[in-house]
């Protein structure tokens, strides 16, 4: 068996990770000498670290992030001194994820708390976490759509599983007649099976009259708020100080 027959049997057993590299493999063994058993593992491992990519590649795609490239490297903790960093941290390792606990981040326009909800949901899936990111409305206009055809049981139970569900920009926009009985259903759905992170600028005391279903607001808020934590950001803004500084 030549190098392309052995490169192509690679690829219909699905180890194509070491398929791309054996040629370079080879001349590496060759040239330094390496030890058969140390050729396999190289390869073993080419073909493993392949496969953890493209899953992460797979994770980021599900997610769905809206500015993927926020992380907490690239996020600058100087701006609001006062923000409670280390919570920020704790939320990143992950551990709220695995005990199904919630978290709210609140604070005014401009002050971090989609960047900082999307950077932990980064590191989640770095975590082995499923991921999935939407803005309330979108969320919201889903949920509309797949009741209209039909689908609402389906995609609810489809949003349930996911280990993380980031639900950011809440009180941004008007939302629907419905949104009160549909964030309520996700949150109970979820409610100490799966972990849900919301951001919104606006306070929870004006989630009543913004939802216009204050019932509903406290049993949403009452499961969120039993094993949740709650980040304030702010008070400046990130968008303010650009504005005013151009």
């Amino acid at each position: 068996m030549n190098l392309n027959e052995l490169q192509r049997s690679l690829r219909q057993l699905r180890l194509g990770g070491m398929a791309a590299v054996l040629e370079t493999r080879l001349q590496q063994a060759q040239a330094e000498p390496m030890a058969p058993i140390d050729l396999l593992a190289t390869l073993v491992s080419d073909e493993l670290t392949r496969r953890s990519d493209r899953l992460l590649e797979r994770r980021r795609k599900l997610a769905a992030f809206r500015d993927p490239n926020k992380t907490l490297d690239n996020f600058d903790f100087s701006f609001n001194p006062k923000m409670n960093r280390s919570m920020v941290f704790d939320l990143a390792t992950g551990l709220f994820i695995d005990r199904r606990e919630d978290a709210l981040f609140l604070g005014p326009g401009g002050t971090g708390k989609s960047h900082l909800a999307q950077a932990i949901g980064q590191a989640a899936i770095l975590q082995g976490h499923k991921v999935l990111y939407r803005q309330t409305h979108i969320l919201l206009e889903e949920v509309t759509e797949a009741t209209s055809e039909g689908r609402r049981k389906q995609y609810m139970e489809s949003i349930s599983g996911v280990a993380l569900l980031i639900i950011d920009d809440f009180g941004m926009r008007k939302l629907p007649q419905t949104a009160a009985e549909d964030l309520l259903e996700i949150v109970m759905r979820r409610y100490e099976r799966a972990s849900t992170l919301l951001t919104s600028n606006r306070p929870v005391d004006d989630w009543g009259k913004l939802l216009a279903d204050v019932a509903a607001v406290g049993a949403m808020l009452d499961r969120l708020l039993h094993h949740g934590h709650v980040l304030k950001c702010g008070p400046k803004s990130w968008r303010t100080k650009t504005a005013v500084t151009d």
